[in-house]
């Protein structure tokens, strides 16, 4: 199925910490699909990414956040790392790029420590959903449905737990990516 998502440009939202493997497996999987990404970050430069608690690889930086424009992507990646995910959560640019994919009804791919930017962007109310397991307290107060499931669709967001659940979460991600807005709706 490859090429789903020709012409799509898509957002993955990652900075310094954020688990190697959780960036660069939905990278693979939305390249294979025909999709062109960016990697925006809290700075310019590079990013290092992290394998559990050692430095990995660096990537670099396509865009900054204060700067990047939502409407220039289609879609976005949320990829995990503990670290990544608390830094990400403390930008206040960063939070308010994530929401206004939401606002926008964009599909929003998220998983392990990404969904602390969820809460943070106040987006998971009323939400199923799932994430690293210690999450699980922190999402249930912002208002998600907390569930430990491999992979959660929830309308236009995608969650997941932890690299065991790569495979379920990119093939999920490239599914919710080539919907039409509309197809949901019509499944109602």
């Amino acid at each position: 199925m490859a090429n789903e998502l020709s012409g799509m440009t898509v957002a993955v939202l990652a900075t310094d910490g954020v688990e190697q493997v959780e960036l660069d497996r939905p990278w693979q999987a939305l390249v294979e699909a025909g999709a062109e990404l960016e990697l925006v970050s809290l700075q310019a430069g590079e990013i290092t990414a992290y394998d559990h608690i050692d430095k990995a690889d660096t990537k670099q930086v396509d865009a900054v956040v204060s700067s990047a424009d939502p409407d220039d992507y289609a879609a976005l990646v949320l990829p995990g790392g503990v670290i990544n995910g608390d830094f990400v959560r403390a930008d206040a640019d960063a939070v308010a790029f994530v929401k206004s994919f939401f606002d926008a009804g964009k599909p929003v791919a998220a998983i392990c420590h990404a969904p602390w930017v969820l809460a943070e962007a106040d987006v998971v109310r009323g939400r199923r959903m799932t994430s690293w397991p210690s999450l699980q307290t922190d999402l249930r107060n912002a208002g998600a449905k907390w569930v430990d499931e491999e992979v959660v669709v929830d309308g236009n967001l995608v969650t997941s737990r932890k690299p065991d659940d790569l495979d379920a979460f990119t093939a999920a991600m490239v599914e919710q990516f080539a919907a039409e807005p509309d197809d949901e709706d019509e499944q109602s």
